[in-house]
């Protein structure tokens, strides 16, 4: 969800006004992801990097991230959503934490879409903390270190029990992954929207799924060898 600071500075606003503008577009997209039956929804909130962002910055969005999980976690859960928080949790306050195990706790059982937020996240973070995972049941004597394979270090990832993404949406006109989710994009395709995070509304969420309908994924087969198989 990149851009809120673009349009905030185009305006003569303060990053936080950003911030706040991008929770409106947070909504509407949610909003319609959940219209669309998308099962899995994962949002880009926080990255290990953004640490480095000034410190009055990262602080308005600390209480901004706070505000949003108290406000909008009962509309959340008023509509069958789950919500799942990925990332390394001990950088945040002691009050933050808590308020994302309530939020998960309330809304764990829900039927509804998957939505997931990645906060303080890193996909090299998500790769090595599977590996130390891995590393440790070696220690204890539990596998051998031949026996690890893509299929038992994916099951040790953030979302491991979720289908591989199918498409990642860049707003902004940026054209890199910037650390998310690398291993679980392996075959993603991509769209990078124009549009600044905040001028990201439902239909423009629509509009990338017409692009992603329009694609022929066809995972390291031929583009007969897909034909045959649709047909």
């Amino acid at each position: 969800m990149d851009g809120n600071n673009r349009w905030a500075r185009a305006r003569g606003l303060s990053s936080a006004q950003g911030h706040r503008a991008g929770v409106e577009s947070l909504r509407a997209v949610i909003r319609r992801a959940a219209e669309r039956r998308v099962e899995t929804l994962t949002l880009f909130a926080f990255s290990s990097e953004n640490w480095r962002r000034p410190s009055a910055e990262v602080g308005a969005l600390m209480e901004l991230f706070m505000l949003v999980l108290k406000r909008e976690v009962k509309k959340l859960h008023e509509n069958d959503i789950r919500l799942t928080i990925i990332g390394e949790r001990r950088r945040f306050s002691t009050s933050l934490q808590k308020q994302m195990g309530r939020a998960e706790a309330l809304t764990r059982d829900n039927p509804g879409m998957h939505l997931v937020v990645a906060a303080n996240y890193g996909g090299r973070w998500d790769i090595a903390q599977a590996a130390r995972r891995l590393s440790q049941r070696v220690a204890d004597g539990q596998i051998a270190p031949d026996e690890i394979d893509e299929k038992m270090l994916d099951r040790e990832i953030c979302l491991a029990h979720e289908a591989p993404v199918d498409l990642c949406i860049r707003t902004s006109g940026e054209q890199r992954i910037s650390n998310f989710l690398l291993w679980q994009m392996a075959y993603a395709e991509f769209v990078f929207a124009q549009e600044l995070w905040p001028d990201f509304d439902g239909d423009a969420f629509d509009a990338a799924l017409l692009a992603y309908q329009q694609r022929q994924r066809r995972f390291g087969m031929s583009q007969q060898q897909v034909e045959v198989q649709g047909a």
